[in-house]
């Protein structure tokens, strides 16, 4: 084999060039490198979003148990809170039908005693009868005159249970010899009750 020296350098005698190995690079790497690395960039970025959302999910939860147990205490609260609203109506209505019960067995009395009062702070009257209708209440009696009578209405008119007192009929007595007597009825409309119940005093 006959070897040519191309650069014009003796070679040396003995020793022999060394031998350099050039790898081809390439401008950008292998496509294996760019695979793995973009792999790898995409691994991280999905680990980081698991996480996140995996933290995320951790403070919902975690705030669902809050609100969970808030609901059922504000249950509870709302569960007692109706709970003595109807005891409480319970109640009124209890009493309000004894004090209607009260009110039924006082008010007659008490309208007695009202119109008994106002007859005997009147001279010269005297009441034969008294009929109570709900609304009105009629009085028959007599008096020694006309002015009694007139007294008698001005008397029921400022005891404040009255209101409206009519003179249905006022006649002479003819049985009584002695002395002049008038025979009087009256409807008075009792004050503040247009419903027929009876006014009771407080």
């Amino acid at each position: 084999m006959i070897r040519i020296n191309l650069l014009g350098v003796p070679r040396p005698k003995g020793k022999r060039a060394p031998v350099m190995t050039v790898m081809p690079t390439g401008s950008g790497g292998s496509p294996l490198t760019k695979v793995l690395l973009v792999l790898a960039v995409a691994g991280a970025a999905n680990g980081y979003y698991w996480v996140t959302l995996d933290k995320a999910k951790r403070e919902v939860d975690a705030k669902m148990v809050v609100a969970e147990r808030s609901n059922r205490e504000l249950s509870e609260v709302k569960a007692r809170y109706m709970e003595r609203q109807r005891e409480a109506e319970n109640y009124k209505r209890r009493v309000d039908v004894i004090d209607q019960l009260r009110n039924a067995q006082n008010g007659p009395v008490d309208l007695l005693n009202a119109v008994g009062d106002t007859v005997n702070k009147t001279e010269a009257v005297w009441l034969s009868s008294m009929k109570d209708n709900g609304a009105t209440v009629d009085l028959d009696g007599i008096a020694l005159s006309a002015d009694a009578v007139a007294n008698l209405m001005s008397n029921l008119q400022k005891s404040g249970n009255f209101k409206n007192i009519e003179i249905k009929e006022t006649t002479q007595d003819e049985q009584v010899k002695d002395m002049q007597a008038f025979v009087f009825s009256l409807t008075c409309e009792k004050a503040g009750d247009k419903s027929g119940g009876t006014k009771s005093k407080s």
